[in-house]
């Protein structure tokens, strides 16, 4: 048989023993490995059942959830968020903060490295005590050191810090998706809902021509003989009555248009929003499983990456419990002369290292041991509850939207009544049947039952937004950056 060399068989003791040290080391990280609370969800969406799912399944665009509206004005609008948003700005300033900090924790990592040269030249008392007729009076002195330090993370206090600061890093990333969403869904809820204020004025526009139009008809006949003073009156009354709630909606309108502008971070006083109608009702929206709502909604993502987060604070904290471990090592040329300076002799270094354990610390150590695993509790806890509150916006908007839907056709045979009960009163008045008062009311009851269908539909298109919200807006947890 070949014999083995003493060099082969010491490199391989050497690298036996670094896979130990390896192991070692990787069994000695601080602190519990994470595994994600289990939360209970449901089989399915309670109301999803008397919910028309839409076809296809994916009617939701990737991002771009508000295209399913086909409006382009409201597209328009849309895209400027991303734009000119300052909330949004904000939050994408908080998430290159929060990388920021990731760098920071990761840089324990490598050893730290130091320069100091420095250059003295001294010119000595001859009158001093030590003085001799030997001694060097002037010299120079020329030093180029290189300093480097290094603590091993032997228990992983800087890999959970650096493991806690990944999932920070990912939190505020959720946290800037949850932002831009949210913003982009207000925007589409402000947007509809002055929609529904220009369809209630165009139908009030027609409603002060019609009754300008009954004016001057119950006028006439008062002239002619035919109807009374009182007659003239209440027309009057009914014009300026309807005019009035004409006017007023331009109040709520401006609110709305001024919040748009600032949600698209522009100036109210130079933004305008041009009058459109309110007249499809909204798309149906795809709903998925519950459990979906776990990859799906970027509020839910966050608290669910700050329970890691918490839990890696854990094992840094627990670090503390074990010595720190610092290598530190010092090189350099030396010289009283540059011509020197790099030659074999002018050279040296030196090499240290140091352990350091707290034996005693009134209870600190365990102290921050409490208070980080209370920490993740209270982190546990919020996760669960951000994934309740995600379960409950979506019910509510599913049930909003099926009980609305029902609304809207018996809203929509009381319209059809109404008119027709007008159109009888105004005959019966005309044949000199029936009074002004009744032609009235068949008025107020039509321009009533007519506005609740226009603020129903408006119902509509803001529940199917919420449930957009509610499902997420498209996002899915797969975006999240891999920091």
């Amino acid at each position: 048989m070949a014999s083995i060399s003493p060099s082969i068989r010491q490199g391989s003791r050497l690298a036996a023993f670094a896979a130990l040290i390896t192991l070692f080391l990787a069994g000695c990280t601080a602190g519990p490995n994470y595994v994600r609370p289990p939360v209970q969800t449901p089989p399915g969406f309670k109301e999803a059942g008397n919910w028309k799912p839409a076809v296809p399944s994916d009617a939701i665009a990737k991002g771009n959830w508000w295209t399913i509206y086909n409006d382009t004005q409201l597209n328009s609008l849309e895209a400027q968020i991303d734009v000119s948003n300052q909330t949004l700005q904000a939050a994408q300033a908080q998430f290159a903060g929060a990388r920021a900090a990731l760098k920071l924790a990761r840089s324990p990592f490598y050893p730290s490295v130091s320069v100091a040269p420095s250059a003295s030249r001294v010119h000595q008392s001859s009158n001093r005590a030590v003085a001799t007729s030997s001694t060097v009076e002037s010299y120079g002195d020329l030093v180029l050191p290189v300093d480097v330090s290094y603590e091993p993370d032997l228990w992983g206090r800087v890999l959970r810090s650096v493991e806690a600061g990944r999932a920070e890093a990912q939190a505020t990333a959720a946290d800037l998706a949850n932002v831009s969403l949210s913003l982009h869904a207000e925007l589409a809820l402000d947007y509809f809902e002055l929609r529904g204020l220009d369809t209630q004025k165009q139908l009030l526009d027609s409603t002060v021509a019609a009754d300008q139009k009954e004016l001057d008809l119950t006028t006439s006949r008062y002239k002619g003989g035919i109807a009374s003073e009182v007659d003239v009156a209440q027309a009057q009354t009914q014009l300026e009555s309807t005019r009035a709630l004409d006017t007023d909606l331009a109040v709520n309108r401006a609110s709305l248009e001024h919040a748009i502008a600032v949600l698209v971070g522009r100036p109210a006083a130079l933004f305008t929003v041009a009058p459109l109608s309110l007249t499809v009702p909204p798309p149906a929206v795809p709903t998925g499983l519950p459990s979906d709502l776990l990859e799906r909604r970027p509020d839910v993502a966050a608290a669910e990456r700050r329970v890691q987060e918490a839990n890696a604070e854990i094992g840094a904290i627990r670090a503390a419990y074990y010595p720190a471990v610092t290598l530190t090592g010092s090189a350099g040329v030396e010289s009283a002369a540059i011509t020197t300076l790099f030659q074999g002799p002018a050279g040296f270094w030196a090499l240290a290292g140091q352990a350091a354990e707290s034996i005693y610390s009134g209870g600190r150590r365990h102290a921050l041991t409490q208070q980080a695993r209370a920490a993740y509790d209270l982190s546990v806890d919020n996760y669960r509850q951000t994934v309740l509150t995600a379960f409950q916006e979506v019910e509510d908007s599913l049930a909003a939207l099926r009980i609305l839907e029902q609304e809207t056709a018996t809203e929509g045979a009381a319209v059809a009544a109404a008119q027709r009960s007008l159109a009888l009163s105004n005959n019966r008045y005309k044949g000199g049947v029936a009074s002004y008062l009744e032609v009235i009311t068949a008025q107020s009851a039509a321009l009533s039952a007519e506005r609740t269908a226009v603020d129903i539909l408006t119902r509509r298109m803001a529940a199917s937004v919420l449930l957009i919200k509610a499902l997420g807006g498209g996002w899915s947890i797969s975006r999240l950056p891999h920091v």
